[in-house]
């Protein structure tokens, strides 16, 4: 089931922006969701979606390069190339939900971006 609101949260560590983007979708604590990741380090893609799933979400079709906050869906997961490492991220209903930036009105600092459309998983 997609979350009504978000309370953003802020990484704990800097390899978890996974954990705490699961954690902001689920409403469950970054340490649960450590637990059902398996890792306490960086997440990848496997990880984010069977973790979605086990929680009634999904991800819809292929990722898809954005460059306009515009063209983004109303819930999605972004992948970003920042300057230092690929990141995860949130977007939700006009407002991006950044473990590392916080709560910001556009794209944290990225070259390259992409994003994947959450949906409830029925």
């Amino acid at each position: 089931m997609l979350p009504t609101k978000i309370q953003h949260i802020f990484e704990p560590d800097p390899l978890q922006c996974g954990q705490a983007v699961l954690s902001m979708l689920t409403g469950k604590s970054v340490d649960e969701i450590i637990k059902e990741c398996e890792t306490v380090r960086e997440t990848d893609l496997k990880c984010m979606k069977r973790v979605l799933e086990e929680n009634g979400m999904r991800l819809l079709g292929d990722r898809k390069a954005v460059t306009n906050k515009k063209d983004l869906p109303d819930v999605a997961l972004l992948s970003l190339e920042t300057p230092k490492c690929w990141h995860w991220s949130l977007y939700f209903k006009g407002l991006f939900y950044d473990p590392e930036y916080g709560l910001i009105k556009d794209f944290p600092p990225s070259n390259r971006r992409y994003f994947w459309e959450i949906s409830a998983k029925f």
